[in-house]
């Protein structure tokens, strides 16, 4: 199944310090229902995402009752992106 969506490209300074998109709501209730069957712990998701262009794999994090995808320096490197612009995210679940 898969999950597209736009979003803004923010960074979060904590201890170990990432640059993310928040899926939105639509796309996080779907993730949601599915997420009992695919997670492995914590409420990790993984999934095969693309933004742009670049293909990766990684794991969505539940943050505030959604979700959030951790984007790689590579992936934001590849498509030129940095905080406060918007990457166009495809994730595929399962």
């Amino acid at each position: 199944m898969e999950v597209a969506f736009d979003a803004v490209v923010w960074y979060w300074r904590g201890p170990s310090p990432f640059h993310f998109v928040t899926v939105p709501p639509d796309g996080a209730e779907l993730i949601g229902a599915l997420a009992p069957t695919l997670s492995y712990g914590w409420g990790c998701v993984p999934v095969r995402g693309r933004v742009g262009a670049t293909a990766f794999v990684t794991s969505l994090f539940p943050r505030d009752g959604g979700y959030v995808v951790p984007l790689k320096a590579a992936v934001r490197a590849a498509e030129g992106l940095e905080v406060g612009d918007v990457a166009s995210v495809v994730l595929d679940l399962g």
